[in-house]
């Protein structure tokens, strides 16, 4: 049987902030980077692939601790680990050590889901199946048993997570071929960088809507009289059916943000994302209080389930954004997919940055055939930017992600990307380091 052999850890940096790609009012000079993590096994062509999301400086500690994390898969057999993806995760979230450092949380936390990622990556090759298609075909037990349920039976048990699956297991095979004939729906935020001039904005909006995106979103936070005056950009090209989201990536305190957002309510926003402290449940309840029917959502940097449980329990949120680098991988995931058709919150999945398009289109087009069986106020994120990098690209088609075919859970970065690109020895980072010294 396959072991896993070795653990190989990459700070890749690509240098967005050149051209304000990814820029918004909280983050505004980031390069677009991951924590890439590669297990290698004996058995030729089979490695997992995984990552966490990063935004330049910092990214070298995660790399650090996603080794340590990854320390007690060397030398195991392969089909032990990928038989029990929960008992593995379980076994590196536990290490007491590493836990302190957290929990839960911060660097450790993010270094478990590149790991885990990896993991799950390398348990789809194995079984020669797409993600999606490996989640969409456990049973509910199997998905309760991977799912990290400590500390949420207060909301939801294990008994009624089985129920909930299983009323929907007769709908999957109907629901996977409508999704081979739609796609999972999608919106763009390419259009909305804060950093972007207004004609570029309104020339991307254009284009967005010539592609067949009925959802837009745009970067604010910075300047009210800047958003009004882009936001009536956005609504002149998109007209009044396209729906209009708005992002504040954190920067405003709770007054600030129901205040700032009934001043953009002229425009329609269908929601107001993360518009004050992810950390701030009862901040986000009153929030959403004051501005409905506007819409909050938030959870890119939600860091565990059970600050999600916390917010479905208060009723903080509209939608929630999971981030599929930031939670504890797969295992962390499906506990708060569970809790949110649970509450009945719809999951519209945050992909704004490198390669997390990539891996959340496995996770929406689960949601959809196997836990929520719904595509009502269900939309996910999408970012024109870096996809070239990935050996599986995803692929969008009238506004919508295709179904992804290739096994894996298309995490693989061309090793010419991670060559060029890994920091600070890459060449492209050390060319333009002995271009800044002449």
């Amino acid at each position: 049987m396959p072991r896993i052999t070795s653990v190989e850890a990459v700070d890749v940096r690509f240098p967005t902030s050149l051209t304000q790609d990814g820029s918004d009012a909280m983050n505004k000079d980031g390069d677009h980077s991951a924590a890439y993590v590669v297990l290698h096994t004996d058995a030729d062509g089979l490695a997992g692939h995984g990552f966490t999301f990063t935004i330049g400086r910092g990214t070298d500690l995660c790399v650090a601790a996603a080794l340590q994390r990854a320390e007690p898969l060397i030398g195991r057999d392969v089909g032990e680990l990928c038989d029990d993806l929960g008992a593995v995760y379980r076994e590196l979230q536990s290490d007491t050590q590493l836990r302190w450092l957290g929990p839960d949380k911060g660097v450790v936390h993010l270094a478990l889901a590149a790991v885990m990622n990896a993991v799950w990556d390398l348990a789809a090759r194995r079984a020669g199946v797409p993600l999606w298609r490996l989640l969409s075909e456990m049973s509910p037990e199997q998905l309760v048993d991977a799912a990290d349920l400590r500390y949420l039976t207060d909301a939801l048990t294990r008994e009624q997570a089985i129920t909930l699956l299983a009323s929907r297991e007769s709908g999957r095979r109907q629901r996977i071929a409508e999704l081979e004939v739609s796609g999972y729906p999608c919106y763009t935020t390419s259009a909305g960088w804060l950093g972007y001039s207004d004609a570029k904005l309104r020339r991307l909006c254009e284009e967005a809507v010539a592609a067949g995106y009925n959802y837009v979103k745009l970067k604010v936070g910075a300047s009210l009289d800047d958003d009004i005056r882009r936001c009536r950009i956005a609504r002149e090209v998109l007209g009044p059916d396209v729906h209009l989201m708005i992002d504040a990536n954190q920067v405003w305190d709770v007054p600030e943000a129901i205040e700032w957002v009934k001043a953009l309510a002229a425009f329609d926003p269908l929601w107001i994302e993360e518009p004050t402290s992810p950390d701030d449940v009862l901040g986000h309840a009153a929030i959403r209080k004051a501005v409905a029917p506007i819409g909050v959502a938030t959870g890119e940097h939600g860091m565990n389930r059970v600050l999600f449980k916390q917010m479905f329990q208060a009723g903080a949120i509209d939608y929630c954004q999971l981030d599929a680098a930031r939670l504890g991988s797969v295992n962390e995931i499906l506990a708060v997919y569970l809790l949110a058709a649970w509450f009945d919150v719809p999951v519209c999945p945050h992909a704004g940055g490198v390669g997390l398009c990539e891996l959340v289109q496995h996770l929406a087009i689960f949601d959809y055939v196997a836990v929520s069986g719904s595509l009502d106020g269900r939309v996910t994120e999408y970012v024109d930017h870096l996809h070239e990098h990935f050996v599986e690209p995803c692929v969008m088609r009238n506004g919508a992600y295709v179904l992804p075919g290739a096994p894996g859970y298309s995490a693989e970065m061309y090793r010419q990307s991670l060559d060029t690109y890994s920091f600070p020895d890459g060449s492209y980072w050390t060319a333009r380091a002995a271009g800044a010294s002449t």
